[in-house]
């Protein structure tokens, strides 16, 4: 049985879910085993390393809390399958919203609109997901490196031995070309005669990029971007037989003739919906190109002569690319890169550009192998919560909250955030694993479980992580990060969080959200000002519990605001909580809930130390960061790029140190004369 421990742990280790997170654990890993190897003979196995605490695991405290658990959670799961059995209260309101399962006896919740979509349709995509590698691979038969023409502007030059520089700039410009070619199809095909509204508005944001004078581009590409949000929202797409209306009311015939029009609207009629997360992308290339342009003509691995596989992400999204790059055949292969284009992850220009001239050595066959398993096995999680809880279903045909218990209520909405966070997970690791086929390594998205978060901090980190990244780098560091005090950082917070709501759906529901998760920031932010880590460490178990403590009112506080916005609304979530609090009877249940809580959050991390300067090094996250721990050039001042030359070597030089292992995987040079 060895292996399969072996093969689990594989499967579910991190490097598994994201070599972005190999850089700690590698480290670590190392650091251990440098350790053992240097005194293994004088240690003993049975005691604790020196400086390290006595393990908990058996402790009496833990002990109770086994207990708790092995109690809870049945009982959980037990009071959400009662009232999703045929004769349950409300049975003959929610059962209408239920379909045939596949699991004998059992029907199905399938009646959330936005994941019936993608699991309707989940083999169209995976076919997608097996031809457009087989595509690619066709296309590069015909694309040899001899063949291949030098951009305009390069200092490079090709012969039967080409550079590793000329050979990056090959591959670059084989998979843009697909990638161009491909994107337009998949458009059309997607949106039908609308796609020419999106390339209108791609074309647009590239004018504002390459036209305007530098430093108005900026405040021109949000304003644009912005603007769009709310036109396309208001405008619900722009459908031809309305403008024919408008324009010519008269004329019966053109209203007529712009239906018609409208009418071919290909697979996904509603573009509008989906191009929210393509505003992502446009904001990024144009504010990666205002940054750019400060770098002159060249990019990092050119101006330093740096390996270019020894950079890490970091480095890749911030010194950004050549600026011969910034090009309209790239930038539609970017904002049309079909894996990417539905629902991310999202990737930076810079970023995008860079893995497109070099394949990382992260994906490897293994790896992306590993992770199509844990795709499926999520899938078929989701499968079975769908089969045995019906309580999306329950909760969309508006039920009389009198008829259940305090217990059932609270289930009702846990498990509906499980439904939401699943519908989201899935998504987004089918498109990233699609990515991941095709050569290219985005962010994961996902990275907790949403019953394992207990800091309202580090729960956006780990939900919608690529958003979170995206909004770290191109709003919140721009507005000041956390460098103009506490009140400066919450303002700059909550104008994130109000964007993210606008960016969701323009909708007061989402802007309670969003304002509701600022208000529950602040407990946090104050909790770790007051009591730093650094002041309790004569007395780590009272800090323990202090942390456990205020992580309850954590999870409690986020999970109202999710209800808020993702599930229910102000008002139902109002008698929701009524029904919870009502009366002294229930009392009982609520002190009994916030008591479990607090055993899941006790067993936690306790929270990091607000007092204490960021790590550079780790990954940010918003609050946790001031411009000052970011390169220069993620700022919006024209000059803030010109680092001086001992600084970016130094910095280079410890970068190249942390990712010297990636020198042991294939070259570019080895991929490219492969295909």
């Amino acid at each position: 049985m060895q292996w399969l421990n072996n093969f689990s742990k594989s499967l579910y280790s991190l490097e598994t879910l994201d070599m972005r997170f190999a850089k700690s654990t590698t480290a670590s890993q190392n650091s251990a085993s440098d350790a053992s190897r240097t005194s293994a003979s004088k240690l003993d196995k049975r005691s604790p390393l020196s400086g390290t605490k006595p393990s908990k695991w058996w402790t009496i405290e833990y002990c109770i809390y086994y207990l708790v658990f092995i109690i809870v959670i049945p009982t959980m799961v037990k009071q959400v399958y009662d009232i999703s059995k045929p004769g349950s209260p409300g049975w003959d309101s929610f059962s209408k919203r239920l379909s045939r399962g596949w699991i004998p006896g059992r029907q199905i919740d399938n009646s959330d609109a936005q994941y019936a979509n993608f699991r309707d349709n989940l083999s169209y995509l995976i076919t997608l997901l097996i031809l457009h590698p087989l595509f690619r691979k066709l296309y590069g038969t015909f694309w040899r490196i001899d063949n291949y023409k030098l951009p305009d502007g390069s200092n490079t030059s090709l012969s039967h031995d080409p550079s590793s520089l000329a050979v990056a700039d090959a591959r670059l410009q084989r998979r843009t070309f697909f990638d161009f070619g491909f994107g337009i199809i998949f458009l059309i095909a997607l949106h039908g005669v609308s796609a020419a509204k999106v390339f209108l508005i791609f074309y647009a944001n590239f004018k504002i990029a390459t036209q305007l004078p530098r430093s108005y581009v900026p405040v021109a590409t949000w304003v644009f971007n912005v603007g769009i949000l709310f036109a396309n929202e208001f405008c619900r797409g722009y459908p031809l037989s309305v403008i024919a209306r408008i324009l010519l009311p008269d004329i019966k015939a053109a209203q007529d003739v712009g239906a018609r029009i409208d009418s071919y609207s290909g697979l996904i009629p509603r573009w509008e919906v989906l191009f929210k997360i393509s505003i992502l992308r446009l904001i990024s290339f144009n504010l990666d190109y205002y940054w750019a342009q400060a770098e002159g003509n060249s990019n990092l691995t050119e101006k330093k002569h740096v390996a270019a596989l020894f950079l890490s992400e970091r480095d890749r999204v911030s010194y950004g690319v050549a600026l011969r790059d910034f090009n309209l055949k790239t930038y539609f292969a970017y904002t049309l890169y079909a894996p990417l284009y539905l629902a991310g992850p999202i990737l930076s220009f810079n970023d995008f550009v860079f893995q497109s001239r070099n394949c990382l050595p992260t994906t490897t066959m293994v790896r992306t192998s590993l992770y199509g398993l844990r795709f499926l096995i999520t899938v078929l999680c989701m499968e079975l919560v769908l089969h045995y809880s019906y309580a999306v279903a329950i909760i969309k045909s508006s039920p009389s909250w009198t008829q259940y218990t305090p217990y059932q209520l609270a289930m009702l909405g846990y498990f509906n955030l499980h439904v939401v966070w699943l519908k989201l997970l899935i998504p987004w690791r089918f498109f990233r694993l699609w990515a991941l086929v095709d050569g290219l390594d985005a962010p994961e998205n996902m990275v907790r479980c949403m019953s394992d978060n207990y800091s309202t901090l580090a729960f956006w980190r780990g939900w919608h992580r690529s958003l979170n990244r995206w909004i770290v780098r191109y709003i919140y560091v721009p507005l000041g990060g956390n460098g103009g005090g506490k009140v400066k950082t919450m303002l700059n917070v909550l104008a994130v969080f109000t964007f993210i709501a606008l960016w969701h759906d323009i909708n007061l529901r989402l802007l309670a959200w969003g304002w509701l998760t600022t208000l529950f920031i602040l407990p946090e932010v104050i909790a770790m000002i007051i009591f730093p880590k650094r002041k309790w460490r004569d007395w780590p178990e009272t800090f323990r519990i202090l942390c456990g403590i205020g992580a309850t009112g954590n999870i409690l506080m986020m999970m109202v605001a999710s209800l808020v916005g993702f599930v229910m609304g102000v008002d139902d979530v109002k008698e929701m909580v009524k029904g919870i609090f009502a009366g002294w009877f229930n009392a009982g249940f609520v002190t009994a809930a916030v008591m479990c809580l607090f055993v899941k959050a006790a067993r936690s991390s306790p929270f990091p130390d607000l007092s204490q300067t960021p790590n550079p090094q780790d990954e940010p996250s918003i609050i946790e960061f001031s411009p000052s721990a970011f390169p220069a050039q993620y700022t919006m001042q024209p000059t803030a790029r010109n680092v001086p030359e001992p600084q970016v070597t130094t910095y280079l030089a410890q970068r190249v140190a942390i990712n010297v292992r990636a020198a042991t995987a294939i070259g570019v040079e080895e991929e490219f004369l492969e295909n």
